[in-house]
């Protein structure tokens, strides 16, 4: 399975302590350089700063071609590289949670996931209690919600 990642599912899933829910749902994920750019800019977390100064050996840098598309150049630069990788790899699923950048995958036909995607398919397997991961997630972060966003999460959870 191919898997890229953009810059926000990492940064919250390192803060709670969950990016090892990754590894043991996707085995390796590809993260573009400018995601790593993002993750190690001086306003990252420390703990963030640090994961990304040393990458796991499941995690795999590459760089997207260059692209002027013009449906791209309203999403940031984390954004329009990991859309282009996962375009470019084929990739199966595709780590984000912009509502823009989502909105332009599915328009590309690319299929995504976000943080609370992540943490309702581990919770499915065994791996995580995603109530108490969302929980930190939302007290211990700058995650931001929507109260449909938390309502059809937690009924994904009660429904598995």
């Amino acid at each position: 399975m191919i898997v890229v990642a953009d810059t926000g599912p990492l940064n919250y899933l390192i803060q709670i302590k969950c990016d090892a829910l990754l590894q043991a749902l996707f085995s390796r994920v590809i993260i573009p350089k400018t995601v790593l750019l993002e993750l190690t800019h001086g306003a990252a977390p420390r703990v963030v700063l640090d994961w990304a100064t040393n990458l796991p050996g499941w995690v795999e840098l590459k760089r997207a071609s260059a692209s002027d598309d013009p449906y791209l150049q309203n999403l940031g630069d984390g954004e329009r590289e990991a859309i282009l990788l996962a375009e470019e790899l084929s990739a199966n699923l595709l780590l984000m949670d912009e509502k823009r950048g989502r909105a332009e995958a599915a328009r590309r036909r690319l299929r995504a996931m976000g943080t609370l995607g992540v943490l309702a398919q581990a919770d499915q397997r065994g791996l995580v209690n995603a109530l108490d991961a969302y929980r930190r997630l939302t007290s211990e972060t700058n995650f931001r919600t929507t109260p449909r966003l938390e309502r059809d999460f937690l009924k994904l959870l009660e429904n598995s």
